[in-house]
């Protein structure tokens, strides 16, 4: 049985000291073996693997337009600290660009006004229909984004371009101002947003597939013989972005697939509210049970073999637990720990990236809210548990490239009862495993019971040491008692608490890794302090 270090990085905020200071307390030898369940056997294969290789900057986090000005600053001048530490915390743990979305419905049906100073007026009632609320945007977006990206660090923008009017002129003036502005961090446009949901909401009646794939040819000849000269160099756009109605597969069959596209896109929640509660969206037991993970993930796996067979990725342009605002799900740790394993499930069903949604001031799913829409400049933040995932999945993936695999942990893909699952992360070119992630997801409500934690039995000659970051809660139900490596977001977005991670010393043989319950795990093999792979120090910028 492998017996553990625990190792201590204290941060301290930038006001007490210039630099981050970080030292190393050797705690009492402890092994494991606490948890009185039976064991987990990992079994892992060993080269041979293949699939899309994903980026570490595979999560991104994806905003709807109408709040946006409540979250991120009405200018480059009013930025909010608390934004600037949240986007901090996941920009530093990576090496690629952190990847932002800026759409939903309100950027489908907004107007772009180029002469506006404001960056964002609404122009309708917001009670009327919450989830697609009008509103003008200016030019102050762009320059917004672009002054976040000065003070976290490089970050890649994709931006909706509006297709519910059959004159795209607005849409050009969108496409214009966004490459002006932003230049090399505009990742890409995205035409339309859920264009199959147009017909059945009212917004264009009676619209069909056929009718989109004509519009898509006249949008691109328009923005590339535009009076601006051509705005889609190159391979600049993506779609179709579709939720509901229509399947990736057939959009491409019926003539997307001409067109030269940088990502095909689609969005996808695992339950609606829109109609109301009902008992299938406020079932927390659906989201701790990895079975629902690969059929909620595989919902367009035709398509998704079609994009890949075409080179072309797929990017997942929204995803949450529940579409229309959450449930009383949402806002848990299950939620947390759905969307890691989501997200994980995301990338080893082909797709290229995954964008966690976060919306308006109360919804029950956002990652993160200001004490109100008015005061977003103010610290008291409320950090929600969907936050941490990004937290987890931020230090997950390998730098220079993974492939995941789904390692169906007592049969976890298919058996209802398993409360257990695992990842394997393989170098880009499938012959080594790196990383390890585990899911505990005990379901009891009885907080600190031992017999919570799992053991996952790692096979001999896997690695030799293994550092382990642990991702906890007292239960499943908890909403803020959450900590990702010892540590929890303070109320300005900052990481509070001590970065610790457990050092596994003897697992040539093999070795047991405790996972308490609920949590998760992160391993990763032959880790050893000093020569480290986890991120340590501090991830603040704008101290109080």
């Amino acid at each position: 049985m492998a017996c553990i270090h625990s190792f201590i990085l204290p941060t301290f905020r930038r006001s007490l000291l210039s630099f981050s200071l970080i030292f190393v307390l050797i705690s009492a030898f402890s092994c494991s073996g606490h948890a009185s369940q039976a064991p987990v056997a990992v079994t892992v294969r060993q080269g041979g693997v293949s699939g899309v290789v994903v980026q570490d900057n595979f999560l991104g986090i994806s905003f709807e337009l109408y709040p946006f000005n409540t979250l991120w600053g009405e200018s480059p001048q009013q930025m909010p600290t608390a934004m600037e530490n949240y986007l901090s915390n996941l920009r530093t743990r990576i090496n690629s660009p952190l990847r932002i979305r800026i759409g939903g419905n309100s950027m489908d049906s907004a107007v772009y006004v180029p002469t506006q100073t404001e960056m964002i007026i609404v122009t309708g009632d917001p009670a009327a229909d919450p989830d697609d609320v009008p509103v003008d945007f200016g030019p102050m977006l762009f320059e917004v984004l672009d002054a976040m990206e000065n003070v976290v660090g490089q970050m890649e923008f994709i931006v909706g371009l509006s297709m519910r009017s059959s004159n795209d002129t607005n849409a050009i003036e969108v496409a214009r101002d966004t490459r002006k502005i932003l230049g090399y961090r505009l990742d890409a446009m995205l035409l339309g947003n859920e264009p199959d949901l147009y017909d059945s909401h009212g917004i264009r009646p009676g619209y069909t597939l056929q009718e989109y794939i004509t519009d898509i040819g006249t949008m691109l000849q328009d923005l590339r013989n535009s009076p601006y000269g051509d705005l889609i160099p190159g391979a600049m756009v993506g779609g179709p972005t579709i939720c509901c109605d229509w399947t990736l597969s057939d959009v491409l069959s019926a003539g997307l697939s001409k067109y030269s596209y940088k990502y095909y896109t689609v969005q996808h929640y695992a339950q609606s509210i829109c109609s109301g509660p009902n008992p299938s969206n406020e079932n927390i037991t659906y989201f701790v049970s990895h079975v629902n993970v690969p059929t909620y993930t595989n919902w367009q796996k035709q398509g998704v073999q079609m994009a890949n067979d075409a080179s072309v990725p797929v990017l997942v342009t929204e995803y949450n637990t529940v579409s229309c605002g959450g449930s009383n799900v949402s806002d848990t740790f299950a939620a947390t720990l759905w969307a890691i394993d989501a997200g994980l499930n995301y990338a080893s069903s082909g797709m290229s990236g995954a964008y966690i949604h976060t919306r308006e001031y109360g919804i029950l799913y956002n990652l993160f809210d200001p004490p109100s829409p008015e005061t977003s400049t103010e610290p008291n933040w409320r950090t929600g548990s969907p936050y941490y995932a990004a937290l987890f999945l931020s230090e997950t993936f390998i730098a220079s490239g993974s492939i995941v695999v789904d390692l169906n942990l007592d049969n976890s893909i298919y058996d209802p009862a398993a409360t257990v699952a695992g990842y394997a992360l393989y170098d880009r070119g499938g012959v080594k495993v790196k990383r390890l992630v585990f899911f505990n997801y005990y379901r009891a409500n009885d907080t600190g019971s031992e017999s919570a934690a799992r053991n996952f039995t790692l096979e001999g000659g896997l690695a030799t040491t293994a550092g382990v970051r642990v991702l906890a809660a007292p239960s499943i139900y908890e909403t803020t008692d959450i900590s990702w490596a010892g540590q929890t977001v303070g109320l300005n977005g900052e990481l509070d608490g001590t970065q610790t991670t457990q050092y596994y010393y003897d697992c040539a043989m093999g070795c047991n890794i405790t996972v308490p319950g609920p949590g998760a795990a992160l391993v990763l093999l032959d880790d050893v302090p000093g020569d480290s792979e986890f991120f340590t120090g501090s991830s603040t910028v704008a101290p109080l």
